[in-house]
């Protein structure tokens, strides 16, 4: 139990944060000449009535240590064991929060929203009995639940606005919480989320809504002789508008996991949710085959760009002239190599890795299964990039700065144990009874299942169709050229 002049530093600090926050509120409502909306205005109105009700508990505190202060008597200093018997209270333990796997605390809230079927409130207390009330999974529970979500989602949950007295308040926000973790966790898996780390260039970040103008045409200058008119100069220009679109996975999972309180349970909760979302946004980044669905979902930054054909049987002698023809492509579109990124199957590279020349030495010194240098140009690998395309794997050059990517940052996850799905990863049957008999559906509430809908919201569009080239038919490091 916090002592009582411990309970009144946290009020106090708690009551700055609220006034601080209306200050906010205020200082914007004048920077945009306007009155307050209605969650400014309810914002504010809760802000205002909780200070109040802190100043009256403060009043109440402080005369209680004013109380406690009259009772105190001088501590027997004489030895340990006097001054032991003279102390008031007993020690206070403080227990430090278990540091958690990456993803690990965004599985936990998965795990307790599923055993609650869907309900915040039993989410809550489920947490609390498995995890402690003091802890972070509760804390961002109760955030979410105080803000009427209906679905495990960012919130946007001010340290101590609703939750206060717990531990885990700092750690509520858009930056810290498990989702911001989650999402860590998730984007060395994803292609779009190595770029911008471990030397690789990052894409063009845009935000969502927002119309982008981009030259697609440069001007040209002119010598101007002394008195003589000035030649008009021409551009192209193309707009360019993302708007937010979610990709989508389900996870099923049986009942007996989401209950298993092991690490390891965590772990394939938080796995599956990730290899759903990884996959679905590997495959359609880079298949040369993905247009764009109006409204749903993004061409690949291949769709419709530039390619040429390999050449020869994939020897080390056959790969350079490839890699020379495209990298000349990728010049000649006035590309700057510093800006320019190697996407290639997982597989390719390890085949790449282990060719030798005639003195056993690699053919490809900086390039492994996970990326690496490719000619001087950073790599990155998936399992899903080109797995199968066209005639062959394909190779793509990208300009990282010419592909706009748009991230809202957050996950999130709904989920339901009374469906019937389809257990298919291809396309969807239709309503038609011939579709309808083609393919079984899986009862959940009969398999004693629960499916996870995991989503995210991103978007990406090539700045200039000339950023992006790429190779068909790689076959290089086959079996015969090692």
């Amino acid at each position: 139990m916090a002592t009582i002049a411990e309970q009144i530093t946290a009020y106090e600090a708690k009551r700055a944060s609220l006034v601080a926050a209306n200050d906010a509120i205020m200082q914007k409502s004048a920077e945009d000449g306007s009155t307050l909306d209605d969650q400014q205005s309810e914002d504010f109105d809760n802000n205002e009535a909780e200070i109040a009700s802190i100043d009256k508990h403060l009043e109440r505190l402080r005369t209680a240590e004013n109380r406690a202060k009259e009772k105190a008597v001088p501590a027997e200093g004489q030895n340990a064991e006097d001054a032991g018997k003279s102390r008031a209270g007993e020690r206070i333990q403080v227990k430090a929060e278990q540091k958690l796997e990456k993803g690990i605390a965004f599985a936990r809230l998965v795990k307790s929203f599923g055993i609650a079927k869907g309900s915040l409130g039993g989410a809550v207390s489920f947490a609390a009995a498995r995890y402690g009330d003091q802890s972070e999974t509760v804390a961002v529970l109760k955030g979410m639940e105080t803000r009427g979500f209906d679905k495990i989602e960012k919130a946007e949950v001010p340290a101590g606005a609703n939750i206060s007295g717990n531990w885990a308040e700092a750690l509520v926000g858009t930056e810290s919480s498990a989702f911001a973790d989650f999402v860590e966790f998730l984007r060395p898996m994803t292609i779009i989320g190595r770029f911008g780390s471990n030397g690789i260039p990052s894409l063009r970040r845009v935000p969502f809504r927002v119309p982008l103008i981009t030259q697609t045409q440069p001007g040209q200058g002119h010598w101007v002789g002394e008195g003589k008119p000035k030649p008009l100069t021409s551009f192209g220009f193309s707009r360019t508008t993302l708007d937010p679109l979610k990709v989508a996975n389900i996870a099923v999972l049986t009942m007996e996991m989401v209950r298993d309180s092991s690490p390891s349970a965590e772990a394939i909760v938080r796995d599956q949710l990730a290899e759903a979302l990884a996959q679905r946004l590997d495959i359609d980044f880079i298949n040369p085959g993905k247009d764009a669905a109006a409204g749903v979902s993004p061409a690949s930054i291949t769709f419709g760009a530039d390619s040429i054909a390999a050449e020869g049987t994939g020897d080390a002698d056959d790969i350079r002239v490839d890699v020379r023809s495209l990298m000349q492509k990728f010049v000649d579109a006035n590309n700057p190599l510093s800006a320019g990124v190697w996407i290639m199957p997982a597989g390719l590279a390890l085949a790449l890795s282990m060719m030798v020349n005639p003195l056993g030495q690699p053919e490809f010194p900086g390039l492994t299964a996970n990326g690496g240098t490719f000619f001087g140009l950073p790599v990155i690998t998936s399992e899903y990039a080109g797995a199968n395309y066209l005639s062959g794997s394909i190779v793509v050059l990208v300009n990282a700065s010419d592909i706009y990517f748009a991230d809202e940052g957050g996950v999130s996850v709904d989920m339901s144990r009374e469906a019937s799905l389809e257990m298919l990863d291809s396309s969807l049957q239709g309503s038609s009874v011939a579709d309808v008999n083609a393919t079984s559906l899986v009862s959940l509430w009969q398999t004693n299942s629960v499916g996870f809908l995991a989503e995210r919201t991103v978007n990406w569009a090539r700045r200039r169709d000339t950023g992006v080239t790429y190779l068909t038919g790689a076959a290089w490091g086959g079996p015969t050229n090692t």
